[in-house]
């Protein structure tokens, strides 16, 4: 932390400011393909992780991307607690955040003591993950305003 500090002009993903537009953009193809909800899986990652991408900016946040040189460990993007660095990862498929708990479990990121996930799943918590539908990220910004997760409680009492 901060973000800003430790942000790597050559490091980046490039998203689109109205996912609508993206999928304009794809071949007819492709577009027919989308509306027919057929073969969406060879898409689906990129426009979720486009869709969460255009919240967060719509509520203010920055974007910021992690890859670790020479490994798979990735994380889509980071917000920040007043005392944590929060991974944020967009899972298109039912899938386990094996980076996040990395980067959760590993002493190189003492800042980062929990993440969100947010899939197709209802609203949860396990292994210091807080799951969250697609649709819920547009309220992150007033979520983070009031919440207080236990990971931060259990430091603020040591």
């Amino acid at each position: 932390m901060p973000l800003g500090g430790n942000y790597d002009p050559d490091v980046f993903k490039l998203y689109f400011c109205d996912t609508g537009l993206l999928v304009s953009m794809l071949d007819r193809e492709a577009q027919q393909d989308l509306r027919a909800n057929k073969n969406l899986g060879v898409y689906k990652g990129a426009l979720y992780e486009n869709m969460v991408g255009e919240a967060l900016v719509k509520q203010g946040y920055d974007l910021y991307y992690y890859k670790r040189e020479n490994s798979t460990l990735e994380a889509d993007f980071f917000i920040r607690s007043k005392d944590s660095l929060i991974p944020v990862e967009v899972k298109a498929k039912d899938g386990r955040a094996k980076s996040m708990q990395t980067l959760i479990g590993s002493e190189h990121y003492p800042d980062i003591r929990y993440g969100f996930k947010l899939s197709a799943n209802n609203i949860g918590y396990g292994n210091h993950i807080y799951t969250f539908p697609y649709f819920c990220t547009f309220l992150l910004w007033r979520f983070m305003e009031s919440f207080r997760p236990e990971e931060e409680q259990e430091e603020a009492v040591q």
